[in-house]
């Protein structure tokens, strides 16, 4: 935060905040703010929001902003956009990930994500990459098997894997994971505790084909157009949650006979997401947690939040990140338009204003497109920016200065990132 703020103050109360992240409980209300002038809030929000901007290529670009305005603690997203050569040509790879619990585990999916990705697409001959399926099949090989080898790295060094675990002393399980001659080793048990959504775009070398690779809650919109001026707004993607009932019922499928697989609403009465990478005590057996995560060096105090959710742990795993993954054509040497991609912190931010989930992906669409309008696909406004200073107030600066500024020692609105990446 800029250190001197605007003496002009004014107070908040929790209905006025946007999204869903503090209510009366979060009192005493209401709080103070600073009034920002327009100059001073501009600079508060480029400095928070951190907003970058990205050459892909000659022809497109992509524009990314990484928002949490509560100074005192760290956002837990991540974004990425790269550029991969695979045989000689390029392909470009655009990733957001929301990260729960801690940042360890979206760090370490942000990083290495990508590199299998790429991985899997140079093993496969060029001629199988022009078929749609393959590339695919590609993106949900690199999610799952990234994600089994976070418990597998682990299982590896305990010959006869979880079920042995009850044989092995607890001063040897610590011994093993403190003092391993890996070390890595320390940090790969750590990466178990905590998880991340990923939310992955990937297009071809020729520009023909748009692939979109999905689990958890983030979303992807294509914005394309239809007339002189003219667009419209596609969601690519579902929400891998438990306010999906679609998902509600698939977790309860695979799980007959456990009526607590979910449990108000989440999942083992715990999780709100329902695929995930990482979260490993939602897909390994209870002992791989009570006897491996527990004696992590310095260990917990208490245990009882996490006992809760295992004892209903009965047949794992409860969660998956197998993604969902769509594909659209694309139309090389022309505007195909723009694809958003954000964290559920976008939504989170629209969810008092809209119901309807298409109207809120229309209103996404239309104040990136007005922009495109009136400067075109290579324009010098940064399109994430744009959208997130609209999603938190736009031209009230009153409304704006709330956000950014409210006297509060929690975060008031979740990490919110947004990726506008023109096609």
């Amino acid at each position: 935060m800029i250190k001197t703020l605007s003496a002009v103050q004014d107070v908040a109360y929790d209905v006025e905040i946007p999204g869903s992240r503090v209510g009366p409980d979060d009192g005493p209300w209401p709080r103070p703010y600073h009034i920002l002038a327009e100059a001073e809030l501009a600079r508060e929000l480029e400095l928070t929001a951190k907003p970058l901007s990205f050459s892909i290529g000659s022809r497109y670009s992509a524009y990314g902003v990484n928002f949490q305005p509560c100074h005192v603690y760290s956002t837990q997203d991540r974004y990425t956009v790269q550029q991969l050569n695979v045989h000689g040509r390029i392909w470009t790879f655009t990733g957001v990930f929301d990260g729960h619990l801690g940042d360890l585990t979206v760090e370490h999916t942000a990083y290495h994500l990508p590199i299998i990705v790429k991985e899997l697409l140079s093993s496969s001959p060029p001629e199988r990459l022009q078929d749609p399926a393959e590339v695919s099949r590609i993106l949900s090989d690199a999610t799952t098997s990234f994600d089994h080898a976070i418990a597998g790295d682990i299982l590896r060094v305990f010959p006869g894997g979880v079920e042995a675990l009850a044989n092995i002393p607890q001063s040897t399980i610590q011994a093993i994971i403190n003092r391993n001659t890996d070390p890595q080793f320390l940090k790969k048990a750590r990466l178990c505790m905590y998880g991340t959504t990923a939310l992955i775009a990937l297009v071809d070398p020729d520009h023909q084909n748009l692939w979109v690779a999905n689990v958890g809650d983030s979303q992807a919109v294509l914005v394309s157009p239809n007339g002189p001026l003219k667009w419209k707004s596609e969601l690519l993607t579902a929400n891998h949650n438990c306010d999906n009932d679609a998902e509600i019922s698939r977790v309860i499928s695979e799980h007959p006979g456990e009526p607590e697989c979910i449990l108000d609403r989440r999942v083992l009465g715990a999780l709100a997401p329902t695929r995930c990478i990482g979260d490993i005590p939602f897909k390994q057996p209870s002992e791989f947690t009570r006897k491996i995560l527990y004696n992590i060096f310095p260990g917990y105090r208490d245990t009882s939040a996490w006992d809760e959710f295992l004892d209903r742990n009965i047949s794992p795993p409860y969660i998956t990140a197998e993604p969902e993954i769509t594909h659209r054509k694309l139309s090389p040497n022309t505007d195909n338009g723009f694809l958003i991609l954000c964290s559920d912190g976008l939504a989170d931010l629209w969810s008092t204003t809209f119901s309807d989930e298409q109207r809120m992906v229309d209103e996404w669409g239309g104040v990136v497109a007005e922009v495109v309008n009136k400067e075109g696909m290579s324009g010098k406004t940064n399109l994430a920016l744009k959208l997130l200073r609209h999603s938190i107030g736009g031209e009230d600066v009153k409304s704006v200065s709330r956000v950014l500024t409210l006297d509060m020692n929690i975060p008031w609105i979740d990490d919110t990132t947004i990726v506008i990446q023109t096609l």
